[in-house]
């Protein structure tokens, strides 16, 4: 719906250093979650948008390849630490746009500034090999970068997953059209307004075009001057993009959804995995594709465990001051499609250990929140054990031996994270080699930051972000051989 109300901040597209409204005059409007009440406007935008964003960022590239290592270093460097300085401005809208608690906003933006300040080192590090073909070549390797990148980003932590594609791309020396969620748009726009106003970033090396993903994304992903697509996001428009870039020969990279195993072995440290499945399933409210969703408890333990577990769900605030453990769902359409397999639970036969409704106290009326929720009397190949419900939602199923909870945790289309909880180091080694996912967490979940390389296996995508190797994928490799 085009709405145009003159209580609202609204904020038009980025494009080559400046705010340009969209073509077609159209607006969409944003709602904050914890109240369901509207909170920005922002531009709705099309193809011809693209094609201007992407004009620009052409016009930009060669200025910005060409520039040394060193100054696009010294720029993301800047850019992290104007983050980290006006932190208290992107916790706040961070949290209008998606409803986090304090806390937790505070760590998104603050991973934000580490990516870019990860990258702005990193940079100076990504080196060529020299290849000896005997004395009479001389063979050498050169990363380039691949030109403009299209990416489109997902609502659930916008600030944190736009910084750990932009860093790496631009660091890289490619430039870029950003399409972030139509339910999130708004920190975005106004860093990248500041970076391209304070921190160096020439005009043109970031553009953000708002909007939605049928008509913005899909125009990104279409456009011929676009030479790679990142993407964070359903499987569902993870495949559309896929054949997309199929036909195009387009590369990716597609961090997808999950469904990921969390095993607890017998001999774990019991309090500390109770604690660590609970943060598991219910970081930002269960709205993360890494999320430990289907808890896998060897059967000595499996009752105690789960009355605990049940215990510590119930314990979590619900709510959205800025204390609160757990934050609403970011959009309606989320809060309904959580709602929704509460009922699905109900009809496939499973028991409800905690939760499994909606909030009711009167404060939080209009939020989209949901209470942690925990299923038993659960088998594999129930949906609730199957789909990704992106919410604060986990089933506990028993095991009896590691074998059995290897081929549990395989069972799944995905492939995106998985945990365990054992003090057996040999266990602790064999398993992670055996499951199958892109990242392991053994006693804590999850771990690893800006540095540690994350992606899917099978389903939940193509590619790696984070890490040394992220800078891998927004590079291609050349070889230059000499005949002397």
């Amino acid at each position: 719906m085009t709405l145009h109300s003159p209580v609202l901040e609204t904020l038009d597209h980025f494009i080559n250093g400046a705010p340009v409204p969209p073509d077609a005059g159209a607006y969409l409007e944003e709602a904050d979650p914890r109240s369901g009440r509207p909170s920005y406007h922002i531009a709705r935008g099309s193809a011809s948008d693209i094609a201007r964003a992407t004009a620009a960022a052409r016009a930009a590239l060669d200025g910005w390849r060409n520039r040394k290592p060193v100054e696009r270093s010294r720029i993301l460097s800047a850019m992290a630490a104007y983050l980290r300085a006006e932190a208290a401005t992107y916790v706040e809208v961070e949290q209008r746009e998606t409803g986090k608690p304090l806390a937790l906003a505070k760590v998104e933006i603050e991973v934000a500034a580490q990516y870019f300040e990860f990258y702005g080192g990193t940079v100076l590090a990504m080196q060529a090999e020299t290849i000896d073909l005997g004395p009479d070549y001389h063979c050498y390797t050169r990363r380039e970068p691949f030109g403009v990148v299209g990416c489109i980003l997902p609502w659930n932590a916008p600030m944190n997953q736009a910084a750990r594609s932009i860093a790496p791309a631009i660091a890289a020396g490619n430039t870029m059209v950003v399409k972030p969620s139509e339910f999130t748009s708004v920190a975005l726009l106004k860093f990248i307004a500041k970076a391209t106003a304070q921190c160096g970033l020439p005009p043109g090396v970031v553009n953000i075009v708002t909007g939605t993903g049928a008509e913005a994304g899909a125009a990104l992903v279409a456009h011929p001057d676009i030479a790679k697509i990142s993407f964070t996001g359903s499987l569902r428009a993870g495949r559309e993009i896929g054949r997309v870039a199929a036909d195009r020969i387009l590369p990716v990279t597609l961090e997808l959804g999950g469904k990921s195993p969390d095993i607890v072995f017998a001999d774990a440290d019991f309090d500390r995995a109770v604690a660590g499945v609970l943060r598991g399933f219910t970081l930002n409210a269960g709205q993360a594709c890494l999320a430990g969703t289907r808890c896998l408890v060897e059967r000595p333990i499996h009752d105690r465990f789960v009355a605990a577990l049940g215990r510590a769900a119930q314990a979590l605030r619900v709510g959205g001051e800025d204390a609160a453990g757990i934050g609403p769902m970011t959009t309606r359409a989320q809060y309904d499609k959580v709602t929704d397999y509460f009922a699905l639970a109900q009809t496939e036969g499973a028991a409800i250990i905690a939760g499994g409704v909606t909030a009711d106290r009167p404060e939080l009326a209009g939020g989209w929140y949901v209470m942690p929720t925990i299923y038993g009397n659960v088998t594999n190949n129930m949906r609730i054990s199957r789909e990704e419900i992106f919410g604060p939602v986990a089933v506990v199923m028993p095991f009896d031996d590691e074998e059995t909870a290897i081929k549990i945790a395989n069972d799944t289309e995905y492939g995106l994270a998985a945990g365990l909880w054992t003090t057996n180091l040999a266990r602790a080694h064999r398993v992670a080699a055996a499951l199958e996912a892109g990242s392991v967490y053994v006693n804590e979940y999850p771990a690893g930051g800006v540095d540690t390389p994350f992606g899917g296996y099978k389903k939940s995508g193509i590619g790696r972000e984070k890490g040394i190797e992220a800078l891998h994928h927004y590079t291609q490799l050349k070889s230059v051989i000499m005949r002397l």
